[in-house]
């Protein structure tokens, strides 16, 4: 089989940092609502429903924002290419961080992070698509799954770079540095694209049949396979299946005609909008109010929410290494019922000592939000992972593209009530303490068993529909759709056969000709 090498592992690396730049850029705005200089620049009362309305309303504007970028990047990625793509949605996030950070009112400040998350919206979707196409099948769950690790320590930069600029003394630092680091990780991503090479399955969809072969012999070099008789193999297999896959035309709408291409796309848009339904933004987002409102004072809420991240974090590097060995679908049909069970016991714990003094209570309250983040990740990182190998080349960036629109219209659906619903803990750390700010707390708990109920929907779905998808060769994924796959690679992933019926009735040969390879 193709051996996942050095090179592939640091090229999947560097395109990486544009999943961290994502992390960073969304999370931002969580640390950003929990200092008092944000509210005072802004001239906003933290307390009132108006600001609630407005978090709200730019926490909605930057998940529709990423929502076009997501549905752009499909068509983008197949005009430009992969590489030119990812350059694109760099330069977006780029200007968004910036013009963000130096937004001197509101109304600019909520506009700028719409054009931020249609940066970071594509960019979002064109890292787990290349990471797919440059990673050996034996691998891909954990090469994919850089994308959930980066967009983790993403999540950790957040974290403790706002935990160190909270002891500015002043208070516009406080919120808007953290906010003008959002540029480093897309300056990373242009800064490396220069060593990237292009898909070697986007070449093969345009023609360039030679560049694409070299690439991958590059990408999958083997001192053991001296002839490189694996990467033949698995160029043989991508070009056979792409030019068949072509003699259909693609499009958004042609993706809900032709059943097998239906069928995934529904499946990819529940995927990733069932990843939010479990309520994972529509706490996060609001975990400093949260903590607050748990009884956490002055920094303790940042620091508490940085040691979260590293926790996530944590648990997403976890998952990404076990997605190969366990399955997609093994870690969905456990995910999904444990985090109800947690969702649930949350929900009794915030019920009974939200607002009281009784501290084991409401210890055990933020112990079990702890508990949430690490159940969330053997979803989330299977997610990204399956979504976006399912697709023939033909239509994968435009149904990743599908896939994550429906992710932001989660983040959109989940987030944006969500100040609302948390409104009585809408209070930045600074200020928690006020006497003038104390409020009853005695209905958020019912947040989560909406999403506990939810979560249990998806557990029933995903048992019925999804399937299993580990180890496959992407181009013989589409069998599991009822898609015919032209070749099957041998199990040693170094010869082809011709399967009619499931039964191999011929063994494809690897002869050099002008094109390096044909089938004989």
């Amino acid at each position: 089989m193709a051996r996942l090498t050095t090179y592939n592992v640091v090229i999947g690396m560097i395109v990486a940092t544009g999943a961290f730049g994502y992390g960073y850029g969304y999370g931002i705005f969580i640390t950003s609502i929990g200092q008092a200089g944000f509210y005072k620049d802004l001239k906003l009362d933290p307390a009132s429903s108006y600001t609630a309305s407005v978090i709200g309303a730019v926490n909605a504007l930057f998940g529709f924002g990423a929502a076009l970028g997501s549905i752009a990047q499909g068509w983008l990625s197949d005009w430009l290419g992969r590489k030119r793509a990812l350059a694109t949605s760099a330069l977006f996030s780029l200007v968004g961080a910036a013009w963000t950070a130096g937004s001197p009112y509101l109304a600019m400040l909520i506009t700028i992070r719409l054009l931020h998350g249609f940066g970071l919206g594509m960019l979002i979707c064109l890292v787990p698509l290349y990471l797919t196409e440059v990673s050996p099948a034996h691998c891909r769950g954990v090469m994919s799954g850089m994308t959930v690790m980066g967009f983790g320590l993403g999540f950790v930069a957040v974290g403790w770079v706002s935990v160190a600029t909270f002891y500015a003394h002043n208070e516009t630092l406080v919120w808007r540095l953290p906010i003008a680091l959002a540029c480093v990780g897309p300056l990373g991503l242009l800064a490396g694209l220069y060593f990237v090479p292009e898909s070697p399955r986007y070449l093969c969809w345009i023609g360039k049949n030679d560049e694409a072969l070299k690439i991958i012999e590059r990408l999958h070099c083997d001192l053991d396979d001296p002839e490189n008789t694996a990467a033949h193999a698995e160029f043989m297999q991508i070009r056979a299946q792409v030019e068949k896959d072509k003699e259909q035309k693609s499009g958004y709408i042609l993706m809900f005609t032709k059943p097998s291409w239906r069928k995934r796309s529904l499946l990819a848009v529940f995927m990733m909008f069932a990843s939010q339904a479990t309520g994972v933004n529509g706490i996060a987002n609001y975990l400093l109010p949260i903590f607050g409102a748990l009884g956490l004072k002055g920094v303790t809420p940042l620091l508490v929410y940085a040691i979260y991240t590293v926790v996530g974090t944590t648990a997403a590097f976890v998952a990404c290494f076990t997605i190969d060995r366990l399955g997609r679908r093994k870690l969905f049909l456990i995910g999904f019922p444990a985090l109800a069970l947690n969702l649930l016991v949350e929900a009794m714990l915030q019920r009974q000592y939200l607002g009281t003094t009784n501290q084991v209570g409401l210890r055990a309250a933020v112990a079990f939000i702890f508990l949430f983040i690490i159940l969330y990740q053997f979803i989330d990182a299977p997610s990204f992972v399956w979504c976006a190998e399912i697709f023939p080349t033909t239509i994968r960036a435009k149904g990743i593209g599908l896939s994550m629109f429906s992710y932001f219209v989660g983040v959109i659906t989940f987030t944006t009530p969500g100040p609302l619903a948390f409104r009585n803990m809408w209070v930045p750390p600074l200020l928690i303490q006020h006497p003038l700010l104390t409020h009853a707390f005695h209905s958020t708990w019912r947040m989560y068993l909406i999403f506990m109920g939810l979560s249990l929907t998806c557990e029933v779905i995903v048992y019925f529909y999804v399937p299993e998808t580990r180890g496959k060769p992407v181009e013989e994924i589409g069998a599991l759709f009822g898609d015919e796959v032209v070749l099957h690679m041998t199990s040693d992933g170094r010869g082809l056969v011709e399967k009619i019926d499931g039964a191999n009735v011929a063994r494809v040969e690897l002869v050099e000709t002008e094109e390096h390879a044909q089938q004989v």
